[in-house]
């Protein structure tokens, strides 16, 4: 079987801690990567209460404490490590995950084999 091939999202020095996310695809839906306690993390870019795109297109994921991802539309608050809202209309819910892997300088979004 072969391996999966992956696809260069970014550089890994573009994502910074607590800063600016990259907005991605990821099979037709919006998702976006962040760096958090020195890990990338990623997620389907869509809040759990009504799927609205958490930061209305300008990159900006966390709140202003650099500790949650917070929806722009209407505030409900997310743990950046595990995407569990843990403030807001849809408390308990979870970001849906996206795979990515952080390696030779760079973030990969694994594309699965005839894709």
């Amino acid at each position: 079987m072969a391996a999966p091939e992956r696809l260069s999202l970014c550089p890994s020095a573009n994502l910074v801690e607590g800063g600016p996310g990259l907005r991605f695809e990821v099979a037709g839906q919006a998702a976006f990567a962040v760096r958090y306690q020195g890990t990338v993390r990623a997620y389907l870019n869509a809040c759990r209460h009504i799927p609205v795109e958490l930061d209305l297109s300008d990159g900006r994921f966390f709140d202003l404490s650099g500790h949650y991802l917070v929806c722009s539309m209407h505030g409900a608050l997310y743990a950046a490590d595990t995407g569990v809202c843990v403030s807001g209309p849809c408390r308990g819910a979870r970001l849906m995950p996206v795979g990515v892997t952080e390696e030779d300088g760079s973030v990969w979004l694994p594309v699965p084999a005839g894709n």
